[in-house]
């Protein structure tokens, strides 16, 4: 079973802590990347479109606040990069006006409110890894 692969832009330590800690409580192989920035995100984007990275994700969980850009800017990033544009994505804010989530929509991703709790991130980990088996049952 190929592991599913999954990227997490946040700038919040703690936040990619708690969600590694729970999908560790799921049986199912993954392997986390991990991005601090918006720029290292915008450059992780800017690698699938010259094709330097070689794995796509199957989800990338995006924190909408950012400091210098907004998550925004790299949901849209992501969608205009040819090899990006069917990964799944789901962005998190503990506070997103209907404006915000009305884009993200439009944008084709997920809205959730970020969670506070480890019984909330066992939930999210539940969520993204069911994404990815549905990744991996439609390319098989």
């Amino acid at each position: 079973m190929n592991p599913a692969r999954i990227v997490i832009v946040d700038d919040n330590t703690a936040d990619v802590n708690l969600l590694r800690i729970a999908l560790e409580q799921h049986p199912k192989p993954y392997i986390l990347d991990v991005l601090e920035t918006a720029e290292e995100a915008l450059r992780f984007v800017q690698e699938h479109r010259d094709g330097s990275r070689g794995f796509q994700p199957c989800v990338v969980l995006l924190d909408l606040h950012l400091p210098k850009y907004d998550g925004l800017a790299i949901l849209r990033a992501i969608r205009h990069a040819p090899n990006l544009a069917h990964v799944h994505v789901i962005v998190l804010s503990g506070l997103a006006s209907p404006a915000e989530r009305d884009r993200i929509a439009a944008l084709g991703a997920l809205y959730r409110q970020k969670p506070f709790e480890l019984d909330d991130y066992l939930t999210l980990a539940a969520d993204v890894l069911a994404l990815c088996a549905e990744t991996s049952q439609a390319a098989a």
